[in-house]
């Protein structure tokens, strides 16, 4: 039997890259599986990858998860499909990518926040009203970074956001556990998407010299993280962070600075 069949499983921030690579896993899996992205354009996206691997069936939804009025009809339009939520997970992500510290704007600095923080606690606090109303409740995996730990250049605001997620993942863990909902976290380091693809092939290599295994995770090694934490293998674990980041946040400085 497979591992997922017939839960239903939400997956934010899936238009393309890592998010489409857990539903496809999901699926896989024997999954109901809603995606959802900030737009009807990047979920037609999403949509259209994943046809093109093969599924069908999937719910797509548009939905800004800053937005809390569309938050609340992606899930009523879940209850209705679904008749309940089993897995929900938060990649919906907005990279931050923008000015230094000291050029960036209260307003950019803001944007990322409300989606990467405010928009993980939106759309968690509705899966879990449904979750506690059945009888298997169900289980929540963030999706956070290594950044939240070792921080990267002219990021602040998304390094700031994923630091939140850390905090906000063990508080739901500690709120939530008695009341039958697990809830983790998934921080992942390099991840090979289609921003890789126009990087010079040089400053490619250089960034795998920051990773002790050499080489970047692919979306299915995230999704398969993903999996593991919301799967009964992981019953006993909750409000944890698995790293997923090829050793980089265990290595000390890369073999080339290594004097």
């Amino acid at each position: 039997m497979k591992r997922f069949e017939n839960k239903r499983v939400l997956v934010t921030g899936a238009s393309r890259n890592t998010g489409v690579s857990i539903a496809a896993l999901f699926l896989r899996e024997g999954a109901r599986v809603a995606i959802c992205a900030a737009s009807e354009k990047s979920i037609a996206q999403g949509a259209r990858t994943l046809e093109d691997m093969g599924f069908s069936g999937f719910l797509p939804i548009a939905c800004d998860i800053s937005n809390l009025d569309e938050v609340k009809s992606m899930f009523a339009k879940i209850s209705e499909e679904f008749g309940g939520l089993d897995i929900l997970v938060n990649n919906a992500c907005d990279q931050g990518i923008g000015a230094p510290f000291e050029e960036m704007s209260p307003d950019f600095f803001l944007k990322v926040i409300k989606t990467n923080l405010l928009g993980t606690f939106q759309v968690s606090q509705q899966a879990v009203k449904i979750m506690l109303g059945q009888p298997d409740k169900g289980v929540i995996v963030n999706l956070g970074s290594n950044v939240s730990m070792r921080s990267i250049r002219n990021r602040t605001a998304y390094v700031a956001s994923k630091g939140g997620i850390d905090a906000l993942t063990r508080s739901m863990a500690c709120d939530l556990a008695r009341k039958g909902i697990r809830v983790n976290e998934v921080a992942p380091g390099y991840i090979n998407t289609n921003r890789w693809d126009d990087l010079p092939a040089e400053v490619a290599q250089r960034r795998r010299l920051n990773t002790p295994l050499g080489f970047e995770a692919s979306g299915d090694d995230i999704a398969q993280a993903v999996a593991f934490m919301a799967s009964d293998a992981a019953r006993n674990i909750c409000g944890e962070r698995l790293v997923v980041d090829g050793g980089c946040s265990a290595q000390h400085m890369p073999p080339d600075a290594d004097l």
